[in-house]
């Protein structure tokens, strides 16, 4: 089966949309569904919302099989134009466990480093993250703030796209930009 890589195109606005809240509602409920679809619309009407780094993979059909987007984040009203964030990540759950969220996730870290940004910080299962590199974001200075809630340390990540760069970066993460998370 072929596999192809895009960034955001029109048409796929409104599929990705329903994608994603498939993909979460059928993960956790209904209302992790919608809460995240929210957050994808209300990131792409922000001003740290990157078209080029909002991905999605298609089949030969055309068919959606994934998606990711990553877009600017600050720790403490720094570093927004060094540092991504990465959520969210959703396989169709027919085709999971093929490698499309490691493609995807990787093929935006290629695409990041060419627009200079230097870092991306997640939230989420560390044994998903891991193995794309990400690491405990409190080990390098990077600490959840009021807004964000963790089952555990380790659920925050981070991860260097330019060796040395988390020398530089540390802050507090703060999700109050997102009115979808409050």
């Amino acid at each position: 089966m072929a596999r192809i890589i895009k960034s955001m195109e029109e048409k796929y606005l409104l599929p990705s949309l329903e994608m994603v809240e498939q993909v979460f509602t059928e993960h956790d409920c209904a209302e992790e569904g919608r809460l995240v679809r929210g957050l994808v619309e209300e990131i792409r009407s922000l001003p740290t919302y990157l078209p080029e780094l909002e991905l999605i993979m298609v089949d030969e059909q055309d068919a959606l099989l994934g998606y990711v987007m990553f877009s600017r984040f600050h720790l403490e009203g720094h570093y927004e134009r060094e540092l991504l964030i990465l959520t969210p990540c959703a396989v169709r759950t027919d085709v999971q466990r093929q490698h499309i969220s490691k493609d995807l996730i990787e093929h935006g870290f290629r695409k990041a480093i060419d627009m200079g940004y230097k870092a991306v910080i997640v939230e989420g299962n560390p044994r998903n993250y891991n193995p794309r590199g990400f690491v405990t974001a409190a080990d390098h200075g990077i600490l959840p703030g009021e807004t964000v809630h963790l089952p555990h340390i380790s659920c925050l990540m981070v991860k260097e796209l330019v060796p040395g760069a988390l020398e530089e970066i540390h802050g507090k993460v703060e999700y109050t930009d997102y009115k979808s998370l409050q």
